[in-house]
């Protein structure tokens, strides 16, 4: 009897290993940044002053369009209306357009048109601003949509602040959109800033008024693209629809951003590491659907400050299409319905205050009907969800 009840615990302690080894390898991968700061930017495109020793000057005249061919550093300066600066170089250039006090309106196009180069860097070493007042014309089969146009690589960066307004967007990045610094004041009947690849964020002061997206990145040819990266910066956002929209990933590190918006953030996989998020909205707070095949739908909260409410009705403060994962930080949400999950729960760690009370797990609009969770690292009914990124799971 002696011996049968040793094999057991041994049995017993094995399984029990086994199964800490199990949980530890999945919330490694859980917890582990999906991008890094450090691979997204390059010292250049975080430097905020641009070197003027072999600039070329220009000062913006009527109807006077400007063509720049080739790398180097231009500084704009001056008040006129109907100008477009052209970026047409080499597909390995850098150009460089500093914005010195530069004012232009436009009736149905661009004020900044970047065609081709390699990356081009739109830096403010002056209050400036750019307007486009009527309906954005095509330029063959391009639609131009944007006061600031295009199909390379785009850096806003600076020491000043840009205000740009828009009958439709504001900024549109073709590829890689990124924001170091300077200040940003943008008003736009449809996104204020919108990209096909990403949309990148690690400095600089961000206020958006947009009819529909404050931020929004989608790749329709590439779902694993089309993400959001935010690293610092301040953002106060106001939306007509979301305030971040982000087809794959959207991957908060830090920053401040504060958002009214009928929805706040809304992506598939939506990784939260840190900062401090404000979101008010009327329809969901932070929204985890699948639109892109890359991902599982996933909430992932391992750190920062973040405050939720929601408006009455068939609204929910943090809503996941399929699984949530809280290893940290401090949520609070307000709202008739306060988490919502069509998968899996899991909390491991951080504190929770769900309508003004302190939770020890997950709470779930529909409880039970099969769903699963991990409240508390216990296992809960219905076993386990799709849990990972992407084609991983547990």
């Amino acid at each position: 009897m002696k011996q049968t009840m040793k094999k057991l615990i041994a049995i017993f302690a094995i399984l029990t290993l086994m199964a800490t080894v199990f949980f530890s390898s999945a919330m490694a991968e859980t917890v582990s940044p999906i991008y890094n700061a450090a691979d997204l930017f390059s010292s250049r495109d975080l430097k905020q002053e641009a070197d003027l020793s072999d600039a070329m000057i220009y000062t913006v005249s009527d109807g006077q369009d400007i063509h720049l061919t080739e790398a180097g550093v231009y500084v704009l300066s001056g008040t006129a209306s109907s100008v477009t600066v052209y970026v047409e170089a080499g597909k390995d250039d850098k150009v460089q357009i500093v914005l010195a006090g530069v004012n232009v309106t436009n009736a149905d196009f661009p004020v900044i048109y970047a065609k081709t180069a390699d990356k081009v860097f739109v830096t403010t070493s002056a209050d400036s601003q750019l307007t486009v007042t009527g309906s954005f014309k095509a330029d063959g089969s391009t639609n131009t949509d944007g006061v600031i146009f295009s199909k390379s690589d785009l850096v806003l960066n600076g020491t000043a602040a840009l205000t740009i307004s828009s009958t439709d967007n504001g900024v549109v990045g073709k590829d890689d959109l990124k924001i170091t610094g300077g200040t940003y004041n943008i008003t736009a009947k449809s996104k204020a800033i919108e990209a096909n690849d990403s949309i990148r964020v690690a400095g600089g002061t961000l206020n958006l008024v947009a009819g529909t997206d404050g931020l929004h990145a989608e790749n329709k040819d590439d779902t694993s693209l089309g993400y959001v990266y935010i690293s610092g910066g301040v953002l106060n956002i106001q939306a007509g629809d979301d305030g971040i929209h982000a087809n794959s990933v959207a991957q908060i590190d830090g920053g401040t951003i504060t958002i009214t918006a009928a929805e706040g953030i809304e992506g598939t996989y939506i990784q939260i590491n840190g900062g401090v998020i404000n979101v008010q909205a009327s329809d969901d707070g932070i929204n985890a659907a699948q639109k892109s095949r890359a991902y599982t739908a996933t909430i992932e909260i391992n750190d920062g400050d973040i405050t939720v409410a929601v408006g009455a009705g068939d609204t929910d403060g943090i809503d996941s299409n399929g699984n949530i994962i809280v290893n940290g930080g401090n949520i609070n949400v307000t709202g008739n319905s306060t988490f919502d999950y069509d998968g899996a729960a899991q909390y491991n760690g951080g504190t929770i205050i769900a309508n003004g009370q302190q939770v020890s797990s997950i709470p779930n609009q529909m409880m039970g009907g099969g769903r699963g969770g991990f409240g508390n690292n216990g296992f809960g009914n219905g076993g386990f969800g799709g849990w990972g990124r992407g084609g991983r799971g547990w």
